[in-house]
This record gives C-alpha cells, sequence and structure tokens, in this order.
C-alpha cells in the first residue's frame, strides 16, 4: 500500500507538471482566482523558495541520498504498512523523486502552483511538506505514547 501511495503521488506530480509545461509559457501566469491563486510556470535551479540556484549536483546527490534512506527504512519497517510513518516518508519520498526526476531530465524542476503569497512551488513540494507534518506528527505522538508508558511503569513500580 505504501508503494501504492508513493507511485500515486509521483505519477499526479510528472503529469501536473508536464499539463502545466504544455499549456503556460514559461513565467506565464494564469489566474485561477484572481489576486489568490494562478498557475504561473517556473524553472527552479535552485531548492525550495529558490536558494542556493544552479547547485543542481548537490540537489542531486542529496536527493538520491534521501531516496534510498528512505527507501531502507521503508523496507525495514515493511510488517508497518500502515503506520503513519510510513505514510510520512512514502510522501516525502514521491516528493523527493518527482523533483529528482525534473532534475536529472532538465536540470531544474518545473514549479506551477503560485498563491501570490508564498513561492510558486508543485505538487512533489507539496508531498514533501505534507509528509514532514506527518512525520513530525508521528513521532511525537511515538514519543508521547512511549513516555507515558514509561510514566505508568515508573508508578507502577512504586
Amino acid at each position: 500500500m505504501i508503494l501504492i501511495i508513493a507511485l500515486s503521488i509521483l505519477f499526479l506530480d510528472q503529469f501536473a507538471k508536464l499539463l502545466a509545461t504544455k499549456n503556460l509559457l514559461l513565467n506565464q501566469s494564469v489566474p485561477l482566482i484572481k489576486g489568490i491563486f494562478h498557475l504561473t510556470l517556473i524553472h527552479n535551479r535552485g531548492a525550495a523558495f529558490g536558494i542556493l540556484k544552479n547547485q543542481t549536483l548537490l540537489f542531486i546527490f542529496i536527493s538520491v541520498f534521501a531516496v534510498i534512506l528512505i527507501y531502507f527504512v521503508l523496507w525495514n519497517n515493511k510488517y508497518k504498512r500502515f503506520s503513519f510513518y510510513n505514510i510520512s516518508l512514502s510522501f516525502i519520498l514521491a516528493g523527493a523523486l518527482g523533483n529528482l526526476i525534473d532534475r536529472l531530465r532538465l536540470g531544474y524542476v518545473i514549479d506551477f502552483l503560485d498563491f501570490r503569497i508564498w513561492p510558486v512551488f508543485n505538487v512533489a513540494d507539496s508531498a514533501i511538506t505534507i509528509g514532514a507534518i506527518l512525520l513530525g506528527y508521528s513521532i511525537l505522538k511515538n514519543t508521547e505514547t512511549t513516555t507515558q508508558k514509561a510514566e505508568q511503569d515508573v508508578s507502577g513500580n512504586l
């Protein structure tokens, strides 16, 4: 199931980027909700918010490392398929792969979702963000549960 989630997000990301490149000119902005949400095609040669522009090899290396690391973590957790932890990692994996494909194929990442108050982003960026939030929640929930169990053990032994 985790693989299906990751592949679905990856497909959605690549398909949305294909539609954006086929229907928009570079730097063209088409308002869907004027002043709030536009489709704006840009080529992002940096990381989040365009920082570290033209460091493509660095981003490829980091992405490959992240993909390999997440794959091994998911593989080692294969018996806990439906945990928040694994679902969050599948979102991050799909996002990392989506942007990695762009960097390897084009040398930049295709961004097109523009809320005007935030830098332009894409489906892969959204997946990474959602995955990171779910991962944080999963870790905090697990830490809280572990702490409660430890407190119960301590109070039970008094």
